[in-house]
């Protein structure tokens, strides 16, 4: 069986500190109290010989609620996950404005074993994060594109996130 695939979008805009990135933090109660390593580029699967930046728009639109901008998106590779699924990232510089954010929602059964589904939005909030603070935000998986991102803009790449020291 062949490994899923995702794609998405890694907006990025200047500002006069530096670079933001936007990111998009997932609904649900699983991730709902969660903030560090948590956050993802707004992203979905797609099928085996759809083109992966035509996903990764439709996929942004689906978690956004806002339309993928148009531009020159530069194709930022590709990344396996420690699960196995491959996730493609395209950058491409847009100041967009969040106002209009509403992701699409999916149904689970909540609370687990209650027999009771609700729903719950896709993506819960979308944000604009600086570069630095970018890494500490994300999916341990996706942190290489942000370093992948500095490399194409030919800007530092962001530090290490901090771990924390052994007591022992």
């Amino acid at each position: 069986m062949a490994a899923k695939q995702s794609a998405g979008l890694l907006l990025y805009r200047r500002t006069g500190s530096g670079i933001d990135v936007l990111l998009a933090h997932p609904g649900g109660p699983f991730w709902a109290k969660k903030d560090a390593g948590s956050w993802s580029a707004p992203k979905g699967e797609y099928a085996t010989g759809e083109d992966a930046l035509t996903a990764a728009k439709r996929e942004f639109h689906e978690e956004t609620g806002l339309p993928a901008p148009d531009g020159d998106y530069q194709d930022l590779d590709q990344i396996k996950q420690a699960g196995g699924k491959i996730v493609r990232l395209f950058a491409l510089e847009a100041d967009l404005n969040l106002n209009g954010f509403t992701s699409n929602t999916f149904e689970m059964e909540w609370p687990p074993k209650s027999g009771q589904t609700k729903t719950f939005p896709e993506c819960d909030r979308a944000a604009w994060t600086p570069l630095g603070i970018a890494p500490h935000k994300l999916v341990k998986g996706q942190v290489e594109f942000i370093d992948r991102l500095a490399k194409l803009l030919h800007v530092e790449p962001p530090p290490e996130p901090p771990t924390q020291a052994s007591l022992f």
